[in-house]
């Protein structure tokens, strides 16, 4: 996961990073966001990692 400042502190960017294409990609937050907070972003790559793409 990458986060990205965006100027504010409880604003941030979301990237995952996936293997078979080696790059990160922008990722839609549950909010159906691109950018939130920190704990937006970590509580939703965690959520896939284990639990799975079908979310």
């Amino acid at each position: 996961m990458r986060l990205r400042y965006s100027g504010t502190a409880s604003r941030w960017g979301f990237a995952l990073y996936y293997a078979s294409s080696d790059r990160y990609e922008d990722t839609l937050l549950p909010t159906g966001a691109f950018a939130g907070t920190p704990e937006d972003a970590l509580d939703c790559a965690c959520h896939l990692r284990l639990a799975g793409p079908e979310l």
